[in-house]
Order: C-alpha cells, then structure tokens, then sequence
C-alpha cells in the first residue's frame, strides 16, 4: 500500500513525535509498504513564535498538493496540525480523500503555559481540525478519553514502543559524577517542568540531557547541574544506564517515549501520577509515583534494574506499528490489515 504521512516536526527535531515517525515509517517499510512522507525539510520554513526549533512552513498548498497528485496514495496520515498538515487536510477534504490523523502531545496545555491562551479556544481549533478524520490516533487510553470528553470522535489508540537492541542494560560510566545520579532527557522547555526536579533536594548529582528554549536559563539558575546536549541513540543508551533515576517531572506528555528508553536500559523511574507515567509504567513496578517528586526519586532507588528492563520489553515498534496500520483509512478499495489478526 502507498501511504501518505504529513508532519510539520522532522529532523533536525529530536522529540518523541519525530521517532515515533521514523520508526514507524521503517517499520511499515519492512512489511512492504510504499512511504512518502512531506515535511518542513521541502520547503521555506519560519521559527515559531515562543520555539524557534519548530520550522514552520510557508504557503505550502501548491507543493503539497503537487506532491499528493504525484505520489497518489492509497492512504493518508496527517501526523500534526501545523501548515503542512492544514494544507494536506484541505487537499483530503477537496477530493474527497479518507484521511486518519493523530494527537502527539497536549498541545493545549502547551499554548497557554507559552501564551496564556485558553484552554478552550485551542481544543476548539483542534476540533476543527480533527473532526473530518476517520481516526484520530492517541498514544494512551486516558488520552483517548480525554479527548472523547472534550467532543472529539472517532478517537483510536496508537501506542509506542522502544528499540531494545539498542536501549538495553549494559554496563557504563558515561556519567562521571556522584552516585546517586538522577537524570532528566528531553526537550528543555517550560511545558516540562523541569524545574520541579532541578530544585529538588536530593543526594548525588543531577544531570539534564537535551536541548530547548529553557535551556540557557535553567543553566543560569542552576549552575550545580550537569548538562548535556542531543545524544545520537547509542550514546544516549548508555547515559540512561550510567544513571541511578529516571526523573520526569512533566505532567503534560501523552506518553513519553523516554520512559520507555529508560526502563529498557534498567534505569527505574520517578514520575508524578500523571497521564503518561500512569500509562506507561502501570501497575508494574517499574517506576515510582507521588504527588511529592523528591518522594518519588528516592522510591525508585530501590527498584532493580531487571524489573524496569523487563517492564520495557513489553513494548516493541512493531506492534505499535500494526496498530498504526489497522487505523489508516484508505480509498480505492484497499484494505488495511485487521490487528486481531496480529495476535
């Protein structure tokens, strides 16, 4: 099948919503599948008011639609709600095109902590955007939901996986400071909190691993923290097992593709009982949750290695990746593959 995928976040992004792009576009290619995917590399792009590492493209219906009448595909994904995606919405809706779409991250909770717009008026946007798709796909069963409550429809789960070949145990001193040592990976920006954990008392050293618009003036405020850049996945594998705690303090991730990279290096986590957290650490052991994050970091202490890492290995692209399958909504008469039949 030929599918379609639109995104305005591509390389060089390095976020959750753009690696659970390429693995899924990797995935979908070892079943056979033809992928062509638009993205903000194709055309000239402007920062984004409040996070100048998102490009966002300009006037871009007449490629876009070029790149359609081209291509022909037999399904479209639109990943995100961002120029490109408007403009393959439009082109869909035109010509009468099926078309799934999907919701990464809470992007209305994102708004008003950068601009203080109203809840409200954003998720009225995304209900406008959303509600000509066949499938909107959510990466948790409290997101789905939560976005059954606030009127969307035809709301489906999409979840992720982790690449176990590459995060895994292995023994590590990337990270040369005080043991315990409680690690923070991510994007450095508001919507994250981070600074519910960097203020935290806690023995050890910390250490934040990623790049953001924060990032300057949480080095300023905390000078006694450690920092590192964006880490290829090899380098960054072995980071995660030099650690002793996984801290993640968002309460805004849908999901939280880290959680997973860190569990599957053994590295136990530290989260607030929160959407994300709760989907993807559970009731497994895997990771401790508390209202009180310091309570929380010296919980997962004594969590072993072998329980996080065997958490993780429940999760794989793979499966992810049927899941994102049975979800396309394809014209011509093709037809996408059923997951009950993946079991």
């Amino acid at each position: 099948m030929k599918i379609m995928i639109v995104t305005d976040a591509w390389e060089p992004q390095v976020n959750g919503v753009v690696r659970t792009l390429k693995q899924t576009m990797h995935e979908l290619r070892k079943m056979g599948h033809e992928i062509e995917m638009i993205t903000p590399l194709e055309f000239k792009t402007i920062p984004c008011p409040t996070y100048p590492d998102i490009s966002l493209s300009l006037f871009p219906k007449k490629k876009v639609v070029a790149k359609m009448n081209h291509f022909s595909p037999d399904a479209i994904h639109i990943a995100t709600e961002g120029p490109l995606g408007i403009a393959a919405r439009a082109y869909a809706l035109k010509n009468k095109l099926p078309f799934s779409t999907a919701y990464h991250t809470r992007f209305p909770e994102y708004v008003k902590a950068r601009t203080g717009i109203p809840l409200a008026v954003t998720y009225k946007f995304l209900r406008w955007f959303h509600d000509p798709s066949l499938a909107i796909m959510a990466p948790t069963d409290v997101v789905v939901k939560d976005l059954q409550s606030y009127g969307f429809t035809n709301v489906v789960l999409w979840t992720r996986g982790v690449d176990l070949d590459i995060f895994k145990m292995q023994e590590s001193k990337e990270l040369n400071t005080a043991h315990p040592i409680f690690l923070y990976v991510g994007r450095v920006a508001i919507e994250k909190n981070i600074e519910a954990f960097l203020e935290l008392k806690l023995p050890g050293s910390k250490w934040v691993v990623g790049d953001g618009p924060a990032l300057n003036g949480l080095k300023e405020k905390y000078p006694d923290v450690n920092y590192l850049g964006v880490l290829q996945q090899e380098k960054l594998a072995a980071v995660y097992a030099a650690a002793d705690v996984f801290v993640f303090p968002s309460k805004t991730d849908t999901f939280g593709l880290v959680l997973l990279e860190a569990m599957a290096c053994g590295l136990p986590v530290a989260a607030y009982p929160v959407t994300g957290p709760i989907d993807v650490i559970g009731t497994s052991g895997a990771g401790a949750m508390h209202d009180d994050l310091r309570l929380a970091c010296l919980s997962a202490l004594n969590i072993p290695r072998e329980v996080a890492r065997g958490h993780a290995e429940k999760f794989s692209w793979e499966v992810a990746s049927h899941q994102f399958l049975s979800h396309l909504k394809p014209a011509n008469g093709h037809t996408t593959v059923k997951l009950a039949s993946l079991a």
